[in-house]
């Protein structure tokens, strides 16, 4: 047998293990994380999202919109049934994201994202409703304030991604490939193993300096990191934020005017992700109605700090209302 038949049959078992090794895990993952809501079908994207509560007359509904590789589960740790005690919540898998899927090359801009989540609204009955994004969730909030202004009724937000900025968080470099093709070679072939072994740095990353919770890995959601899906999602989103993102950026200033729904900000000092100063603080600056917070903490705070997180969307609800 030639050098290069073996070193082709090699490269063919070296591939075909590491593909199969990164789907019995996504198995694994399903099994232990399973589907836990409701699916429906809008334009270039099958969403699922989890609703708990009741409808009340005197408050709108809740609609929750996780971050950039999250998922519904970083609201249903702690966050969904507490709040479900006051009304209606929506917590979404935004678009590619936890059991969420979309067309090939759509719904990964944040105005795409906006206009799939306003279709699912609309199946549900859903016209106003106090919209609360997390990171990248807390940008597709803002986008569906300026793209949709009659649906929002309140925004609160959590470390969000408020402007694009040239420091790219170093968890978020390896999904940061552009093509297709190669981010699922790379999603099939190497991003299971790969987060394996670098998720201790990872995690302490996106949790510091705070302590990742108990029951993170199941009851959060966090082992669906794992799944290759999660990785192509992750990686679209990233790469379609610098096309939109400056444009809502631009609008912000429309967010000022007398209608326009009340803004909480909720951001950490120490958060390892995103700047507050350059995320929170400089939007607070351009929209001064926003009432900032600034707390001790990271990026998660979600997780971390749900009793807090609570507390600022309940008073978005009473301004709401108000």
């Amino acid at each position: 047998m030639s050098l290069p038949l073996i070193a082709v049959l090699l490269l063919v078992a070296i591939f075909g293990g590491l593909w199969l090794f990164s789907h019995s895990v996504a198995a694994n993952v399903e099994t232990r994380v399973p589907v836990v809501g409701k699916f429906a079908e809008v334009a270039n994207a099958r969403l699922h999202y989890l609703e708990r509560g009741e409808a009340r007359a005197d408050q709108p509904p809740i609609v929750m919109l996780h971050g950039l590789a999250g998922h519904l589960h970083n609201f249903n740790f702690a966050l969904v049934d507490e709040l479900a005690k006051d009304t209606r919540v929506i917590a979404i898998d935004r678009p590619g994201s936890g059991y969420s899927r979309r067309d090939y090359g759509k719904a990964t801009k944040l105005t795409e994202q906006a206009d799939a989540i306003v279709a699912l609204l609309g199946q549900l009955g859903i016209h106003r409703a106090v919209f609360v994004g997390h990171s990248l969730g807390g940008a597709l909030s803002l986008t569906l304030a300026i793209r949709h202004p009659t649906r929002v009724a309140g925004l609160t937000l959590i470390a969000p991604l408020t402007h694009i900025s040239d420091r790219l968080s170093p968890v978020f470099r390896g999904i940061a490939i552009k093509g297709r093709i190669a981010r699922v070679l790379v999603a099939h072939l190497l991003a299971t193993p790969m987060y394996i072994i670098n998720r201790q740095k990872i995690i302490r990353q996106i949790f510091g300096p705070e302590i990742v919770p108990a029951g993170y890995a199941t009851r959060g959601g966090g082992l669906l990191t794992l799944r290759p899906s999660q990785y192509v999602g992750a990686a679209g989103d990233l790469g379609a934020v610098p096309e939109i993102m400056p444009g809502i950026e631009a609008r912000y200033e429309e967010l000022n005017r007398s209608d326009a729904p009340p803004i909480d900000l909720l951001y950490g000092r120490e958060d390892r992700i995103l700047d507050y100063r350059v995320q929170g603080e400089a939007f607070a600056a351009r929209v001064p109605a926003c009432r900032l917070t600034l707390v001790s903490g990271g990026h998660m705070l979600p997780l971390t700090q749900p009793a807090l997180c609570a507390a600022t969307i309940r008073a978005t609800l009473a301004a709401a209302r108000a």
